[in-house]
C-alpha cells in the first residue's frame, strides 16, 4: 500500500493511490480552470462524492455577490435563479465545496467562476474570514440550515463583483435587487435551506 507524507493509510483511504508530490506542478489557475479544460485535480464524479457525504461533513464556500457604489456600500445584492428539485424556480446563492488542494481564496474564485461566468470579476476579500458560517445537516430541524444531501460546513463571503456576469452551468440568470428587497419575508421564502438567513446575515455584517 502507498505511504504518503511517511503516514500508512488505512484500507480505501480517498488519497492512498496518489503518488508522492502529485501536485507539484499545479497552478492556482488549474483549479480555477482546470489544467487542461478538463474538470479541476480533486474532483470527485457523483458516485464518489455521494459516497463521501454519507461519511464525513464537506467542506464548502458560499458567496454573496453584490455591486458596490464609489463609497464601497452595497447598491445591489444578486441571486441566483436556479430550477429547483420540484421543477420551480428557486432563489440561491453561489455555493461550492472546496477541493482538495485548493486554497479557500481559489475555491471562492473558482465557484463565482463557474456561477458567473469569466469576466465576472470578482474583487476577493482581503481577509479569509467569514462573516458567518452556516452548518447544514441532513435532518431537518437540527439547525436552521439544511441541505438533504449531506453535513456540510459552509464558510461565508460578501464578493463585491465589477464585471459583466454571464451565468454558468446550473444557473439560469442572476437578479440584482437592492439590498432593502431582500429583508422582505416573501423573497426570503423563495430561498430554500437556510440560504436566506446567509444572505440576512451578510446584509446585517455589511451594514
Amino acid at each position: 500500500m502507498p505511504v504518503l507524507n511517511d503516514e500508512v493509510p488505512d484500507e480505501g483511504d480517498y488519497d492512498a493511490s496518489r503518488r508522492r508530490g502529485e501536485f507539484d506542478n499545479i497552478t492556482p489557475d488549474d483549479f480555477i480552470r482546470g489544467s487542461d479544460g478538463s474538470n479541476p485535480p480533486g474532483w470527485l464524479s457523483s458516485s464518489e462524492i455521494d459516497d463521501l457525504r454519507g461519511k464525513m461533513p464537506i467542506v464548502y464556500v458560499e458567496v454573496v455577490p453584490v455591486r458596490a457604489d464609489d463609497f464601497g456600500r452595497i447598491s445591489k445584492v444578486g441571486t441566483l435563479l436556479h430550477m429547483g428539485p420540484d421543477g420551480m424556480i428557486e432563489r440561491t446563492l453561489i455555493c461550492g465545496r472546496v477541493l482538495f488542494h485548493e486554497s479557500l481564496r481559489e475555491a471562492v474564485a473558482r465557484n463565482i467562476a463557474k456561477d458567473l461566468g469569466d469576466i465576472a470579476l470578482p474583487l476577493l476579500p482581503l481577509s479569509l474570514q467569514p462573516f458567518t458560517v452556516a452548518e447544514f445537516f441532513p435532518t431537518p430541524g437540527v439547525s436552521e440550515f439544511y441541505d438533504p444531501r449531506q453535513h456540510a460546513v459552509t464558510l461565508c463571503y460578501v464578493v463585491p463583483i465589477a464585471g459583466d456576469c454571464k451565468p454558468q452551468d446550473e444557473t439560469l440568470d442572476v437578479e440584482w435587487v437592492d439590498p432593502a428587497e431582500v429583508r422582505r419575508p416573501d423573497f426570503m421564502a423563495q430561498m430554500a435551506g437556510g440560504h436566506g438567513e446567509i444572505l440576512r446575515r451578510a446584509i446585517g455584517w455589511a451594514g
